[in-house]
């Protein structure tokens, strides 16, 4: 089995702002940060079991099926 290099958030921000364009704006780069930060968050939710059904959250807002 290989060794698998996990890589820092730091390393993961350096990757992922090398995508952007280089023209990129400041409001993009901080946008492009903060959305994989909030993917980042939902996904460890979605392992830690912190979620709910989308029929859950209609039966608690009250919104039709």
């Amino acid at each position: 089995m290989e060794n698998a290099t996990v890589e820092t958030p730091k390393q993961q921000a350096h990757r992922l702002l090398d995508t952007l364009p280089e023209d990129a704006t400041w409001e993009r780069l901080v946008y492009t940060l903060e959305v994989r930060a909030d993917i980042e968050a939902g996904l460890a939710d979605v392992a830690a079991g912190r979620v709910v059904s989308q029929e859950e959250v209609r039966r608690q807002f009250g919104l039709p099926e």
